[in-house]
C-alpha cells in the first residue's frame, strides 16, 4: 500500500483494517486547508464509501487529552443517538499507528456559513442545543465539569497579556462576583458555534469536533450558540436560537443573561483572533470592527438584564 497524502502507510493500513471488506483506499482528501482531518475514499464501496481521519501528535499531552476527550464524547453521542458521527475506531497511545488516529463514519452536509440565515436555521440549531440537555451527565476524566465553552483557553489571562476594553473588564468582575448556577449537570458540545455544525439546507445533519465536550450546564452550549448567531447574523439572530431551544426543551431556559455573559467574555478584545475561521467557513464579509460591535451589544444587552434580574 502507497502513502498518500503524507499519510503513512502504517496509518492507511490501520484505516482500511478498521472498515473491513476488503477495501483499499482510492483516494485522500484534506478536510481544513488542504490537510488533517482526512476524508478517505475507499473502493470497493458498496460496504462504506468514505471516512474522516483526524490524526494527532501522541507526544503533545494537549492532543492526548483532546483526542481522549472526543473520543468518550463520541461514545455519549452514539448511546444517545445525537446527531454526531459514529466512531469506527480510535488509537489513543500510537501503538497501531504511530501517531494518535481516530476514525468515524462521515456526516452530510456542510459548514459553509450563509450571509444571512433564516429563522428556522437557527431555530433548529436552538433544538440541537436543547437536545444535548436531555443527556444526564456527571463529570468524569475525558469528559470534565465544564463551567464556560472552549474551557481549555484561559481567555482573562489571554486579555491581561494583550489588553482588555471597559466593557470586558466589568463582565470579568461581574462574573468573578457571582457563583456559578447550580444544577445538574448535563452533556456539553462546548464548543457550539456554526463552524462545528453541518447543514443540509434549514436542516441541521450533525455537530462535529468534541474535543471541548464535558459536563456542564444546559446554558453553555444554549448561550454559546446564542452568540454565534449574534456575531454571524446579528444580535435579533440569538432570539430565535432561544426560541429553538425552548420549544424543543418544552420549558423556558434558565439563567439565560448569566450564560450569554459567560459566552461573550470567550473572547478577546480584538475580535481578529476569530476573523480567519470565520473566513476560512464562508464568511469573508465578518471583521475584526463588525464582530467586535456585535460582541459588545450582546454582551452589553446581557450584563443589562443581569442588572434587572438583581433589582
Amino acid at each position: 500500500m502507497m502513502a498518500m497524502s503524507g499519510l503513512s502507510e502504517e496509518v492507511l493500513r490501520w484505516a482500511v483494517g478498521a472498515v473491513g471488506g476488503g477495501v483499499r483506499v482510492a483516494a485522500v482528501t484534506g478536510l481544513r486547508e488542504g490537510a488533517n482531518p482526512w476524508l478517505l475514499r475507499f473502493e470497493p464501496a458498496d460496504q462504506v464509501e468514505a471516512v474522516v481521519l483526524r490524526l494527532g501528535d501522541p507526544a503533545d499531552p494537549d492532543h492526548c487529552r483532546r483526542f481522549g476527550t472526543e473520543v468518550a464524547a463520541l461514545r455519549v453521542a452514539g448511546d444517545y443517538r445525537l446527531p454526531a458521527a459514529q466512531l469506527i475506531a480510535a488509537d489513543l497511545d500510537g501503538a497501531e499507528t504511530g501517531t494518535l488516529a481516530l476514525l468515524t463514519t462521515v456526516l452530510p452536509g456542510d459548514s459553509k456559513i450563509p450571509p444571512v440565515a433564516s429563522a428556522r436555521r437557527l431555530r433548529c440549531l436552538g433544538a440541537v442545543a436543547a437536545a444535548l440537555q436531555t443527556v444526564p451527565l456527571a463529570p468524569r476524566a475525558a469528559l470534565p465539569l465544564r463551567t464556560r465553552s472552549i474551557a481549555d483557553v484561559d481567555f482573562a489571562a489571554c486579555r491581561r497579556e494583550k489588553g482588555t476594553t471597559q466593557l470586558l473588564k466589568a463582565a470579568e468582575e461581574r462574573l468573578d462576583r457571582l457563583p456559578v448556577p447550580e444544577g445538574p449537570t448535563v452533556f456539553v458540545h462546548g464548543d457550539l458555534w456554526h463552524g462545528n455544525t453541518l447543514w443540509s439546507g434549514d436542516r441541521c445533519t450533525g455537530l462535529v469536533d468534541w474535543d471541548c465536550a464535558g459536563a456542564g450546564s444546559p446554558g453553555i452550549d444554549l448561550s454559546g450558540a446564542r452568540f454565534d448567531a449574534a456575531l454571524m447574523f446579528g444580535i435579533p439572530a440569538a432570539d430565535q436560537v432561544l426560541q429553538g431551544w425552548q420549544r424543543a426543551a418544552g420549558r423556558r431556559a434558565d439563567q439565560v443573561a448569566y450564560w450569554d455573559v459567560v459566552a461573550a467574555s470567550c473572547t478577546l478584545a480584538d475580535m481578529a483572533f476569530c476573523v480567519p475561521a470565520m473566513h476560512d467557513q464562508g464568511r469573508p464579509d465578518l471583521d475584526a470592527d463588525v464582530l467586535g460591535e456585535r460582541r459588545d451589544a450582546f454582551l452589553s444587552a446581557a450584563l443589562a438584564r443581569l442588572d434587572a434580574e438583581e433589582r
